[in-house]
């Protein structure tokens, strides 16, 4: 007999296309239902064979010029093999959005890393979302 989805199947569903990197937890909380719901419910469309996987989606527009030139050339899309240590990824400061040259300047808390052009939008970013990174630090 042939499973249908229910609504919080859908929902589950569309929550990780959204973001496949949530957390049971989160997406608990995105949909009022209990964690260990959750994870059943997720569980058993893996069981079920209708979610194979959670890939990343990459954006190709961030990568070194050279290899954007061939991607441009032959219209495709980064792959596998094309990922390599030592790929030149573009960055933008997370306060001045302007372009990261050079090593950035990182700002970690929680689960969270930032990246910036210098120290001082570090210091600038930091002492406007000082309320938010300490109750995400704790």
């Amino acid at each position: 007999m042939a499973h249908k989805l229910d609504d919080l199947d859908v929902s589950i569903i569309k929550s990780l296309m959204s973001d496949g990197r949530k957390s049971f937890r989160h997406i608990s909380r995105e949909l009022s239902v209990s964690t260990p719901t959750i994870k059943s419910r997720y569980q058993r469309l893996v069981n079920l064979g209708f979610i194979k996987s959670i890939s990343p989606i990459l954006d190709e527009k961030l990568v070194d010029k050279k290899l954007q030139k061939e991607l441009s050339s032959t219209n495709l899309k980064v792959t596998e093999n094309q990922i390599k240590s030592g790929l030149s990824l573009k960055a933008n400061c997370d306060y001045c959005e302007g372009e990261i040259s050079g090593k950035p300047h990182v700002l970690k808390f929680g689960q969270y890393e930032r990246f910036f052009c210098c120290g001082s939008c570090r210091t600038l970013y930091k002492e406007k979302h000082a309320g938010r990174i300490e109750s995400l630090s704790d």
